[in-house]
């Protein structure tokens, strides 16, 4: 986005006095001699071939991160894709959410980062005044569907922590469908329609879309900054926050809870094989709580087992889940603090062209860092991923066989059989 300022150069220019030796009067700095001249044009400024060359290279730099994020997004999001269809202890409710949003950054990386890579390395639109609009909406809607998506897995984790005898009954698959398709359609009702319609915008930036197609800058109105970034990022934001917020409150509570059970099951153990009776129960100060040995046995049962496990599970899936929503935010929480602020200031808040830059592809980045949260945070991921790869790279080694080697290897394994 272009911000330009309330006056030309030229007109600072023409303000400034002709003659600058009347400022200073009688007492102004003597001439300059031509030794002193001389010495100054020894240090004259860096020649325009220099200048080329050092531009050159930082355009160089600034492409290849751009490329980087996009490959590496669209990559990184399709193995996420690709493991969830191969593995099947992955095709839970939860991961439904999770390849909506993997898909949502694949478009982000088509859609939105290449129009905007290709405007920044030519440094002028090519595209057209529709193409234009088109980039912004999707650019919108693509953005605004991934915090939605965040949105749905923190309402999902919510419920299946803090109300797991709800969670079967609220989150069906036809409730999973249902989000998933309001997470895909009402992003369209902030992007499109607005922007295609020009609600979005003033009269004058429009005439000077009309005055200047090569030009390509997104420029909105105070009511559309506020509804649009509310819509998009501060009500989603606030949403997620209370939500993690009662998970992890209820993660620490059931944690604490098995780590005191263990605790007196292993009190229990001991006093057991120490000589106590089964009968025998264990009471806290103050407490008329016991447990017995019968109690013990009953915690070691195969369904409490798997409810031991299963809820494990769940803390590790809101905590991986809880890094990606925190990892959203710091992404993107410059960028809507300075959309909100630039539109609501005005001229009086300038904001350098390379800044903007920098906080649109801090944006994008996070479409890239989600898989590698996957794979750090998550064993089921981790192992998916590596399998995948694996699966992919032997693939592509097997297409590289010569023919003849491909067909002897399938003649020796089957005679081995």
């Amino acid at each position: 986005m272009n911000l330009s300022s309330s006056g030309s150069m030229a007109d600072y220019k023409s303000q400034l006095p002709t003659n600058m030796s009347g400022i200073f009067g009688s007492t102004g700095p003597p001439p300059l001699s031509a030794d002193i001249l001389t010495n100054f044009s020894t240090d004259s400024p860096p020649s325009d071939d220099e200048t080329a060359w050092v531009t050159t290279v930082l355009l160089v730099l600034k492409a290849s991160v751009m490329i980087f994020i996009i490959v590496a997004a669209i990559f990184g999001n399709l193995l996420v894709i690709i493991s969830v269809m191969r593995n099947r202890k992955l095709r839970i409710i939860t991961n439904y959410f999770v390849v909506s949003l993997a898909m949502a950054d694949i478009m982000v990386a088509m859609m939105a980062m290449s129009f905007n890579f290709s405007n920044q390395v030519l440094e002028r639109w090519i595209f057209g005044p529709f193409l234009c609009d088109l980039w912004n909406s999707l650019d919108v809607y693509f953005s605004t569907a991934s915090i939605i998506h965040l949105c749905c897995i923190s309402v999902d984790r919510y419920y299946a922590i803090v109300k797991p005898l709800k969670y079967p009954i609220n989150m069906t698959k036809k409730v999973v469908a249902i989000m998933l398709l309001n997470t895909w359609i009402s992003p369209a009702l902030l992007s499109f329609v607005p922007i295609f319609a020009g609600w979005y915008t003033t009269d004058e930036h429009l005439r000077d879309v009309e005055r200047h197609p090569d030009m390509c800058i997104f420029v909105v109105n105070k009511p559309y900054a506020i509804i649009s970034s509310s819509i998009s990022f501060w009500i989603p934001c606030t949403i997620m926050i209370f939500t993690y917020l009662a998970i992890f409150r209820e993660a620490n509570r059931q944690e604490k809870q098995l780590a005191v059970r263990h605790g007196n099951a292993m009190l229990m153990h001991r006093h057991s094989t120490g000589g106590g009776t089964n009968g025998e129960a264990l009471s806290g100060s103050g407490s008329s709580k016991t447990l017995t040995t019968h109690d013990l046995e009953q915690d070691h049962t195969p369904t409490r087992e798997r409810h031991l496990i299963k809820m494990k599970r769940e803390h590790k899936a809101a905590r991986t889940l809880g890094i990606i929503m925190g990892t959203f935010i710091l992404c993107w929480l410059p960028f809507f603090l300075w959309y909100v602020i630039t539109t609501l200031c005005g001229e009086p808040c300038p904001c350098p062209e390379a800044v903007v830059t920098l906080l649109f592809w801090i944006g994008y980045f996070n479409s890239t860092l989600n898989p590698l949260i996957y794979a750090y945070f998550n064993r089921d991921f981790r192992e998916a991923f590596r399998s995948t790869l694996n699966c992919l790279f032997c693939s592509w080694w097997r297409g590289r066989l010569p023919l003849d080697v491909d067909m002897r290897s399938s003649t020796q394994m089957i005679e081995s059989l």
